[in-house]
């Protein structure tokens, strides 16, 4: 399995985020990615290469155009306010304040395109960013040329990210991009499976209402786990999207049984929807020792995920997303590809 990895990611670092009583170092770490590309190396799953660049095209079918435009934006802005530090947000237009006319100061734009104080920006940001884009873009663009399966080792993550708005650690929606990139490429369905721990909130919501993109959620039950106000089981579509949106919460302490047969339905659905390709949303925030999760998958787990999914006999294209247990993402995150490629 070709791997596609940007190390413009690291960028991205020493950056802080909000959590309960107060501000911490950013779990979404560089040695995240550098953990599962060390990992790559140790079992031979297959070459590497960096990612070519790509335009916003696609991403703006998918975004917003005034969302995407800030972007960029946030960190010069930041530094001309006379700012130093992290850029975060800490206002969001909640109901009954005005969410339809975005404000000029940085500071209220940051939570006008957010849902949370997670996704924060240091100087490196935005490079990294626009580099996660890429990766998953390059990695699209080798299943769509033929390859069996390819591995988007994509940092910063992105399935938080919604049309218009950022959180969770994500920005763009890198699953989103590449399901996109599939269509203009002549496909007419794609099915997107997340199987973080976090319900996939951004994906959801950018495809609510769209029939040609099947998104199915793996995640731990919203009633008590972030993102909190999307994720339900009765959430299944609207309009010409109605019945192709699948959530499969599930409570705290979770194990593989539980989990597996969740994943069990949610391939046969994608079987009956007939996609002419699969994308993996990959979180192994699930991990028992997850610092900010509370499944109780072990790693021997992950390769039968991988395997499960083989047997879908799908173009597959797989997408970083969570995990954030360091020690072991390397382990549980190439677990799942070599499973697949075994398979």
């Amino acid at each position: 399995m070709k791997t596609i990895f940007s190390p413009r990611h690291a960028g991205h670092a020493g950056n802080v985020e909000l959590e309960e009583g107060g501000i911490v170092p950013a779990y979404e770490k560089p040695s995240r990615a550098e953990i599962i590309r060390a990992r790559i190396n140790t079992v031979s799953l297959g070459p590497v290469s960096e990612p070519e660049e790509h335009d916003l095209e696609t991403a703006a079918k998918v975004h917003r155009h005034d969302y995407l435009d800030f972007l960029p934006t946030v960190w010069p802005e930041w530094e001309q306010s006379g700012r130093s530090g992290t850029a975060m947000p800490f206002a969001w237009p909640t109901r009954g304040l005005r969410g339809d006319v975005p404000p000029t100061s940085i500071i209220a734009r940051l939570g006008f395109y957010s849902f949370d104080a997670g996704a924060t920006f240091v100087k490196g940001t935005w490079d990294a960013i626009k580099s996660s884009h890429d990766t998953a873009m390059t990695a699209a663009d080798l299943v769509r040329s033929g390859e069996r399966s390819a591995f988007a080792l994509c940092r910063p993550p992105g399935h938080h990210a919604g049309s218009n708005f950022m959180g969770g650690y994500c920005f763009i929606n890198n699953a989103a991009v590449a399901a996109q990139r599939f269509l203009d490429g002549g496909a007419s369905k794609v099915s997107i499976l997340d199987v973080d721990y976090h319900h996939g909130n951004g994906t959801q919501q950018i495809f609510y209402a769209r029939n040609d993109v099947q998104v199915l959620n793996l995640h731990a039950d919203p009633m008590s786990e972030y993102p909190f106000f999307l994720g339900h089981a009765d959430e299944t579509g609207e309009g010409e999207g109605q019945g192709f949106n699948h959530n499969f919460p599930m409570p705290a302490g979770t194990s593989w049984v539980q989990w597996a047969a969740a994943l069990e339905e949610a391939c046969r659905l994608i079987a009956g929807y007939g996609p002419e390709v699969l994308i993996v949303s990959l979180g192994v925030d699930t991990f028992e020792r997850d610092p900010i999760s509370r499944f109780k998958l072990i790693s021997g787990d992950y390769p039968k995920i991988g395997r499960r999914i083989a047997g879908l006999k799908l173009p597959t294209l797989f997408v970083m997303e969570g995990g954030y247990a360091v020690e072991e993402i390397g382990i549980n995150a190439v677990g799942v590809l070599t499973g697949f490629e075994e398979a």
